[in-house]
């Protein structure tokens, strides 16, 4: 059986750094407060003019050269973003044009804090019906959509990008080995960004009510997150016959401290286990997942071999889990 291996993974942050001390200076909130519930120290903020596709590019064009593959070799590019350049085109066509993938083909998806597995998935897909090297984009640039007046929203997203590539493997022993993903459409008045759709262009009465800023409702996500989160990660490891103590690293969606804290302890897992960086970047959305898995494998906290177990949770509601064996193993 093919699957799919992650053979290559890179990030990028924009170099700005907003700290909680920067935010006191423009909402009514301050360091102790936004550390001791939502575990955030700093976030990195794009820079003037910089877009999903810049800190794509920047994360894309590190992994070509990481891994030694062409872009023309490239067969696919999926994007997962809630926050693309523009509606339309696609990040995943401004991405193919920059870096020169003349033989590429792509898409975005919307998948919010979810939206990396969803990607993931899909770039797995296309790899088990004939794709030879698919990247796999998580970015967002959530500063472009943050009321910076709502001390609610404001202090928790950061801006990054994260890019993995997928290659076959014919080692049963790797890759990715199972997913479980969902949505739950009852959860969207929760979390959302209300004006800028088909239902609500822009207009000077949807800019006048701040209705194209992020919109959350926090008590209701944490309880759903924490709760599904947990479950959904100790259910895919149900059913494929291992345990907590069999992972070699647990990577949530970095949103609150509190939910991946609930989360890991509700699952089974230890503190060492767990990664944990939302107090260097906040919630990058899209981004989290790839920039923890980046993070563990520089650190060298994996190694080839290891079980990687993803969870997320996010708008919509969308959630879900992927389970892999990290490593390249055998190519098909």
């Amino acid at each position: 059986m093919i699957r799919a291996a992650i053979t290559g993974v890179t990030s990028y942050v924009p170099k700005k750094v907003m700290t909680n001390f920067d935010l006191e200076k423009l909402v009514d909130t301050n360091d102790e407060w936004i550390v001791s519930r939502t575990g955030i120290r700093e976030r990195h903020i794009a820079a003037e003019g910089e877009a999903s596709s810049d800190m794509s590019v920047q994360a894309v064009e590190k992994l070509l050269k990481e891994t030694g593959t062409k872009a023309e070799d490239i067969d696919a590019i999926i994007v997962a973003t809630v926050t693309p350049d523009m509606l339309f085109p696609s990040t995943a066509a401004l991405i193919q044009n920059k870096i020169g993938a003349t033989k590429a083909w792509g898409y975005d998806l919307s998948g919010a804090c979810s939206g990396f597995l969803f990607a993931l998935k899909s770039g797995s897909s296309l790899v088990q019906t004939g794709h030879k090297k698919v990247i796999v984009v998580g970015v967002d640039t959530m500063s472009s959509i943050l009321d910076y007046t709502d001390r609610n929203t404001c202090i928790l997203f950061g801006d990054g990008a994260g890019a993995v590539l997928l290659e076959p493997t014919e080692d049963e022993n790797y890759g990715i080995i199972d997913e479980l993903l969902f949505v739950d459409g009852s959860g969207a008045d929760a979390l959302n960004m209300k004006a800028g759709g088909s239902r609500k262009p822009a207009t000077h009465e949807t800019v006048d009510a701040r209705e194209h800023f992020i919109y959350q409702d926090g008590r209701s996500v944490f309880k759903r997150a924490s709760m599904d989160m947990a479950q959904v990660s100790a259910d895919i490891l149900e059913k494929n016959g291992f345990t907590a103590e069999d992972v070699g690293i647990f990577i949530p969606h970095q949103a609150n401290k509190r939910i991946i804290d609930v989360a890991a302890r509700k699952a089974g897992f230890k503190d060492e286990q767990v990664l944990l960086n939302i107090d260097k970047y906040g919630n990058t959305t899209a981004a989290t997942l790839p920039l923890g898995l980046d993070e563990v494998v520089r650190e060298k906290r994996i190694k080839d071999g290891d079980l990687v177990l993803f969870a997320a949770f996010g708008a919509g509601y969308t959630w879900g889990s992927i389970l892999l064996r990290y490593g390249p193993g055998k190519k098909g």
